[in-house]
């Protein structure tokens, strides 16, 4: 577990550097940019360095470091050249290209993901999920948009109230405890006044919000969030109901079905007329993104006779967005007059949250998590709710990759995890034959794979749903005319003509039934002949896979005219090659 730490810590610096270095060369690093971003890379790699140290000690135990006395002089020595010799660097030395790239995946959460993508949330080059930006996570504590910008935008005049008449109770839906509070306290308190019935369900248990704390253990916090979730809302609503689903915290994605049975049970006892409050779908986190779906999916479900209503609340937007990006949905948001009673109401609500707002001792793991610069953005005389026409449309699977490409400039990491490396060499190097005339890559991505692709096709047609990954794509393939990119979803519109060889990596299984069955149709005369189809999938669930990876090579064997020439399995993916042509590689070249 600690060893996995440290390299995701090092792993973490390394694409931040490797990111600073590609937006450099491009020459993109000038003015207050620049130093903005090199105080951000140097705040990664401090970050790299801290838990480096930490988690290192942890893993070898109190003897080696014991045996070794200039050990704590080599530590303070490392923690003082990244913390002052770089501070009392030129803030552009480490390349300002970087602030921008940074400030638009402070958005993901690391996942995010996750598959959100990250698929994430989500690319079509999965594996494990995606993450954010290297040292960016969801942290209250990082710098993002001041509350004061969103304050001076002229638009706040403009937004209506939300219609709250007709509502017969209110059911708040919060990822985490204190998110309610933060994003729809000021809600909660307006419906209680008003004599509304109002539940909160809390859908994980807190318990990873002080990782490494040396006073409070995750059992320990659990209870202690839970209690403070009850005080939080007795600030607003003295009288309401209070569910605890006690999932995992930050492991939504991963028990999406178990979050959503439980959600349905809650649903399918609201009352009729029944508003219901969700995270924000775009808010970037993870355990947002996840939660504000399921509940959108199971609101777009209901009869419409029931008048259940959907509204969603944003609480990490106005750290990682400024007013004027365009994923601000300020058609959509609606703003709640908070007067002086319920504003400090809510501010209650807040402070109930003290393991939260308040440090848990001394020790750095033990930071209060919400700052008050965070909180600053709860502290208004209104509370934004989004509410659209399509408040309970799940989005396409081409606008979850997008967001994800969005959020972060590589959100799996495909150009620095070894895993998605090592994956991508496994896959070039099963390829039977040497060179190919016309390819077809499902899934492109930016185009990390593509370029390996590319030294051995004359013809190489590469596709993705997301447009800003075909986008990125371009620019990496830019000096390769042999590559064509297209933004195109085969299962709803497979390219013409045949094809010597179709590159499935981490697709099949975001196909809905009908899409797969479509692809699964087109191959037999796409591949013509000789064809040679080579696929290779994650083997774990995730929350938005429409099946396995198991159970997509398992529909591929089974396509018509397809014969397995070779089958590579390991515990976490699976890559086969399938030809019309059966004879091995060895029958290819002459060897047999």
């Amino acid at each position: 577990m600690h060893l996995g730490a440290v390299d995701a810590a090092l792993d973490g610096a390394r694409a931040s550097l490797a990111e600073a270095a590609l937006l450099v060369d491009r020459g993109r690093a000038e003015g207050e940019a620049g130093r903005l971003l090199a105080k951000r890379v140097r705040a990664v790699v401090a970050r790299a360095v801290d838990d480096t140290l930490t988690h290192v000690a942890h893993a070898l135990g109190p003897a080696p470091l014991a045996q070794d006395a200039d050990h704590a002089k080599r530590v303070a020595d490392l923690g003082l050249y990244v913390r002052q010799h770089h501070a009392e660097r030129d803030d552009a030395s480490l390349g300002g290209a970087l602030a921008e790239a940074v400030r638009r995946r402070a958005a993901e959460a690391d996942a995010t993901d996750t598959r959100d993508t990250g698929t994430s949330d989500p690319t079509i080059a999965a594996g494990p999920a995606p993450v954010a930006a290297a040292g960016v996570a969801f942290d209250a504590r990082e710098p993002g948009t001041d509350a004061d910008v969103w304050d001076a935008d002229p638009r706040w005049d403009a937004l209506d109230a939300p219609d709250l008449a007709g509502m017969a109770a209110l059911l708040v839906v919060s990822a985490h405890a204190d998110d309610e509070s933060i994003g729809a306290a000021g809600l909660m308190a307006t419906a209680a006044a008003r004599g509304v019935p109002v539940t909160l369900a809390i859908v994980t248990d807190g318990a990873a919000s002080h990782p490494g704390s040396p006073t409070r253990t995750p059992d320990e916090l659990v209870a202690v969030r839970r209690d403070e979730a009850r005080a939080a809302l007795d600030a607003v609503a003295p009288d309401a109901r209070l569910v605890l689903l006690g999932h995992p915290d930050g492991g939504i994605r991963e028990r999406r079905e178990a979050v959503r049975d439980d959600l349905a049970v809650l649903l399918s006892d609201a009352a009729p007329g029944t508003a219901v409050a969700a995270p924000w779908r775009g808010d970037g986190h993870r355990d947002h993104r996840v939660t504000g779906e399921v509940v959108a999916e199971l609101v777009g479900a209901l009869p419409a006779a029931r008048g259940i209503r959907l509204v969603e609340y944003p609480v990490w937007m106005w750290r990682w967005a400024t007013p004027d990006d365009p994923r601000v949905p300020w058609a959509a948001m609606r703003a709640l007059p908070l007067d002086a009673r319920t504003r400090e109401a809510k501010r209650a609500a807040i402070r109930a949250h003290a393991s939260q707002v308040d440090p848990l001792s001394d020790a750095p793991e033990d930071a209060a998590v919400l700052q008050p610069g965070f909180l600053r953005h709860a502290d208004r005389d209104r509370e934004v709710l989004i509410v659209s026409d399509d408040a309970t449309a799940t989005p396409t699977a081409a606008e979850r990759f997008d967001a994800a490409y969005a959020r972060a400039e590589d959100p799996w990491r495909v150009q620095t995890r070894w895993y998605e490396r090592r994956k991508r060499l496994a896959t070039l190097a099963a390829l039977p034959d040497e060179r190919y005339g016309r390819a077809l890559e499902i899934g492109c991505s930016i185009g990390v794979t593509t370029a390996g692709l590319a030294e051995r096709v004359d013809e190489l047609l590469a596709v993705d749903v997301a447009p800003t990954a075909v986008e990125r794509a371009r620019v990496r393939l830019a000096d390769a005319p042999q590559v064509r990119l297209e933004v195109r979803d085969v299962g709803a519109d497979w390219p013409a003509g045949a094809f010597d060889l179709v590159v499935m990596s981490e697709v099949g299984y975001y196909l809905d039934d009908a899409a797969f069955d479509r692809v699964l149709a087109a191959l037999p005369g796409a591949l013509g002949a000789g064809g040679t189809l080579v696929a290779c999938h994650w083997r774990h669930p995730e929350g938005d896979f429409r099946r396995t990876g198991d159970e997509v090579h398992a529909r591929l064997a089974a396509v018509p005219g397809l014969h397995v020439l070779m089958r590579h399995e390991e515990n976490d993916f699976l890559l086969e090659v399938l030809s019309a042509d059966p004879r091995s590689v060895a029958v290819r070249t002459g060897l047999r």
